[in-house]
């Protein structure tokens, strides 16, 4: 059986790692390969596939692409707008989002096993996206997305309306961080780290922070967070448990954890420690 991570540019993908040290824990003969794949080519390229392929992870930029060609799709797919998992069935290709699972599984292993209140997330992309659907899972009553400008925030806007999920939209150069994340149960930070390199002991104030950019490592959110002993979940964290559920639903079987764990964690140096 085959699988694979589609996405351009892919060469630097960490997908392989976790799936070869899972398919290698689980006894399955299986292989795992990157192919560069545009949003344009993903039609094709998937429509393409024999039946030997059994499942394809999606990185950007495909992966509203993914959920448009697939020929069903989970409930939290499509409030996510985004599908980061195709699985083979026998009618086509099922879609799925486990970047929820990254999300929740991230912040629960530092100890973010369920929260009220309203959240934090910087940033109005596809992650954040993700996040809010995850943070909704923990608990979440309401949610804060801050952009540099609102009128790019209509992809977050209408995700939280599909999760039916109080949203409050806020200019970056007016938000008074201290605060904002003072109050903040949780708060995910998907901006870049030059973004919030002058900010990174306001938002360290938060209860608990995932931070999921991981490179370069640490950045100056980690820094702060670690400096003042709080709860930080990381990008790799979020890559680490997103791919147990691919794993489970390619295979059929329980992620091997562990395994995937200390693949991980070997690829990186170490550099970032990983919490199941």
């Amino acid at each position: 059986m085959r699988a694979a991570v589609l996405g351009s540019p892919v060469a630097h993908s960490l997908s392989p790692v976790l799936h070869s040290a899972a398919y290698a824990a689980l006894g399955l003969e299986w292989t795992y390969e990157r192919v560069e794949c545009d949003e344009e080519r993903l039609p094709g390229l998937v429509g393409s596939l024999g039946p030997e392929w059994v499942g394809l992870s999606v990185t950007m930029p495909g992966k509203r692409a993914a959920l448009a060609f697939a020929t069903s799709a989970t409930a939290r797919a499509q409030a996510v707008g985004a599908a980061n998992t195709l699985v083979r069935t026998v009618d086509g290709w099922h879609a799925d989002c486990t970047d929820i699972d990254g999300v929740t599984g991230a912040l629960r292993a530092v100890g973010c096993a369920s929260v009220g209140g309203e959240a934090v997330v910087l940033g109005a992309g596809g992650t954040a996206c993700a996040a809010m659907a995850g943070l909704v899972e923990l608990g979440i009553s309401s949610a804060v997305v801050v952009v540099r400008s609102p009128s790019r925030a209509g992809e977050a806007v209408e995700c939280a309306r599909r999760l039916e999920l109080p949203l409050r939209v806020l200019p970056w150069s007016e938000v008074d961080f201290d605060a904002l994340a003072s109050a903040a149960p949780v708060l995910v930070n998907t901006a870049p780290a030059a973004a919030t390199a002058g900010l990174a002991g306001s938002l360290a104030r938060a209860r608990h922070v995932l931070d999921v950019i991981y490179h370069p490592w640490p950045t100056p959110v980690a820094e702060a967070v670690l400096a003042r002993g709080g709860r930080l979940a990381t990008g790799l964290d979020m890559l680490l448990h997103q791919a147990f559920g691919q794993v489970a639903l390619f295979t059929g079987k329980d992620a091997p954890r562990a395994e995937m764990r200390d693949a991980l964690y070997a690829a990186t140096g170490g550099a970032v420690p990983l919490s199941l």
